[in-house]
């Protein structure tokens, strides 16, 4: 390597062990926590039917748009998920910081979703400027339209229809995961509990468990619907966090198992708080 490739890499190093760099990340995911409690209030209506408005993050962001210094907050939010978004990546770059955080799976993992909180800054940033431009927030797609244009796209391609259910299957095993490893406690490998009271803890162990539950089964539905549209070869089968949403309550059992996961979606968000304060931020190889 040369030396200025390495002073490069060293200064990375240390940017990632900042005050600053911390900061970022744990705004981002207070950030991401408001996102997961609007979008629970939101289904939570939807299981009373006293909304019309998309149980989705297009949904979320309408209803912070429409509060007093909505602009402000939803600028906000976009610097929050930009902040995941480098954090993420920067954790491809050093490694997660777990004890094999530093393996290419793990790796890889950090780039896929710093790729996905990018885009989701993206679409905060479009949604805001629609809405200062007088579109009233209205120029993103739910996320119900956008999984069947994307889906619709792909399975005219050759080979597309096998590429959604090769997507849809791996989304659902991934909600399996999410579950698995919630029931399991894996996430307080990522927390700092030694600065945790006993009383912290237990609190922090259930939001999780519930919460990460909860969303894993949100993510393993999206995945099986997709699935289903790949084998009926029907585009409207796939359906965004909305429609699934709504699917769930109309069930045999109504509106409570979607009240059940709205509910646990905000425990969620509430997570996310706490996660913001106890979580491992620094990547692996930062200098500190």
């Amino acid at each position: 390597m040369s030396a200025s490739g390495s002073t490069v890499q060293e200064a990375g190093r240390e940017a990632a062990g900042s005050r600053w760099f911390g900061a970022l990340a744990r705004v981002g995911l207070i950030a991401r926590g408001v996102n997961y409690v609007l979008v629970g209030a939101l289904a939570v209506q939807v299981g009373a039917d006293a909304t019309s408005e998309e149980a989705d993050r297009q949904g979320a962001l309408r209803a912070v748009a429409e509060q007093p210094g909505g602009s402000a907050m939803l600028w906000a939010i976009a610097v929050g998920f930009a902040g995941l978004a480098i954090w993420r990546f920067v954790e491809a770059l050093y490694g997660q910081p777990v004890p094999d955080g530093d393996k290419a799976t793990k790796r890889l993992t950090s780039l896929a979703r710093s790729v996905l909180y990018a885009a989701i800054c993206a679409g905060v940033v479009a949604f805001n400027l629609d809405d200062k431009s007088g579109k009233q927030g209205g120029g993103g797609q739910s996320s119900d339209k956008q999984s069947k244009d994307i889906t619709a796209r792909t399975m005219e391609q050759t080979g597309g229809r096998w590429l959604v259910l090769v997507v849809g299957l791996t989304v659902a095993i991934a909600g399996v995961v999410i579950v698995v490893n919630a029931l399991r406690r894996r996430f307080t490998r990522k927390l700092k509990l030694g600065q945790m009271s006993k009383e912290s803890r237990r609190l922090v162990e259930i939001l999780g468990v519930i919460g990460r539950s909860a969303r894993g089964v949100v993510i393993c539905a999206v995945g099986v619907f997709l699935t289903a549209a790949a084998a009926k070869f029907d585009a409207q089968e796939a359906k965004g966090l909305d429609d699934t949403l709504r699917e769930t309550a109309s069930g045999p059992l109504g509106p409570w198992p979607l009240y059940a996961i709205a509910a646990g979606l905000i425990v969620f968000g509430v997570y996310c708080a706490f996660e913001a304060r106890y979580r491992k931020v620094h990547p692996k190889n930062a200098k500190r």
